[in-house]
């Protein structure tokens, strides 16, 4: 049984799969009994998943070599097999935070879509990555011929993401997320004044039945997937809030629907109602001032600031920061000074 859905369902790309062994099972291995079981997978990819910790027997790791027994309670989760595109070498410019022989932390920019799919068959991050890795002087002895990813970031949304090298980081970076042991914080520029000073949000997201391109909140699982969202204010300019988030979870487009549901969509988000005057004065040079802003961001303004996550290989956590975009820093300026002018 396949519990989580296809690729354009989540922000984090694994997929989790569950089991229960029949009563009548005989005694198999268990790279051979999830082989048989799982589409698009091989004997290697099951094996480094169990050398990474990702093959679960009644709650406890095991290797490859485990025969399974009847009633054996099974969880397994893989990065998602590679799509069926060509991915084309494309000499994109992309900021490298860091980067080894196992994965690389890039800063992505605004505009940029992170993966080909429909629409976008090219100029994506992976494109960029691609040319990228075929250029550098030497690449890792298990490189897979493509960037893997296991998060990703929405076309105008900026800041970190981590890639990976090698097929076993990238099955080990599928456990992290999965297990939500990484760190992520974003920033994000919210309509309207944030009443707490910090919060959570605890909320069901899923597709809308009205427009399937929209994530909404739903009372239960029985239309969306567990979505948590922890935020604080980090600067108040009374018509509009700087707020951090610290996501539990990664949802398709986790943090812009649940600010939507709390009444704060973000500041020029251009899906998620944000794109228009929410909050504030009806003068000309208060609406003049909001185009101002609204022309110098490329999309909803949401910047990925901090990613920490342990190094396959290396065995230590690692973490990384990154400044905002300078168009967001400018937005930012332009409300302190109207806040001081106001």
């Amino acid at each position: 049984m396949k519990e989580d859905d296809n690729i354009e369902e989540q922000e984090e790309l694994f997929e989790h799969y569950h089991y229960v062994a029949d009563k009548g099972q005989e005694k198999l291995r268990i790279d051979k009994f999830l082989m048989d079981r799982i589409p698009n997978t091989s004997r290697n990819k099951i094996q480094l998943a169990a050398h990474n910790g990702n093959i679960l027997v009644n709650k406890e790791k095991v290797k490859p070599n485990y025969k399974v027994k009847p009633m054996d309670d099974i969880s397994i989760v893989l990065p998602y097999p590679v799509r069926q595109l060509e991915l084309l070498p494309e000499n994109i410019p992309v900021e490298i935070m860091y980067e080894d022989d196992e994965l690389c932390v890039v800063n992505k920019s605004a505009n940029m879509v992170v993966h080909p799919g429909y629409g976008n068959y090219s100029g994506t991050l992976v494109n960029a990555l691609v040319y990228h890795f075929d250029h550098l002087p030497a690449l890792p002895s298990g490189y897979f011929g493509r960037p893997g990813l296991v998060h990703r970031l929405d076309k105008h949304t900026t800041g970190l993401m981590v890639v990976a090298k090698t097929e076993n980081t990238l099955t080990h970076l599928a456990k992290q997320f999965f297990d939500r042991t990484t760190q992520r914080t974003y920033q994000a520029l919210v309509w309207g004044d944030v009443e707490e000073e910090q919060g959570t949000v605890d909320l069901y997201l899923g597709r809308s039945l009205k427009n399937r391109k929209l994530m909404v909140g739903y009372p239960d699982q029985d239309y969306g997937k567990h979505a948590i969202t922890h935020y604080k204010v980090i600067q108040r300019f009374g018509y509009v809030t700087l707020i951090e988030c610290k996501l539990e979870t990664g949802r398709t487009h986790q943090i812009r629907a649940h600010m939507k549901h709390l009444g704060h969509p973000l500041f020029h988000d251009l899906e998620y109602g944000g794109d228009k005057i929410i909050k504030g004065t009806s003068f000309s040079k208060y609406k003049q001032f909001i185009e101002n802003c609204f022309k110098l961001l490329p999309g909803q303004a949401l910047h990925a600031k901090t990613l920490g996550f342990h190094h396959p290989v290396k065995d230590e956590f690692m973490e990384f920061d990154s400044h905002l975009p300078s168009y967001f820093q400018e937005v930012l300026e332009k409300w302190e000074r109207y806040t001081h002018r106001a």
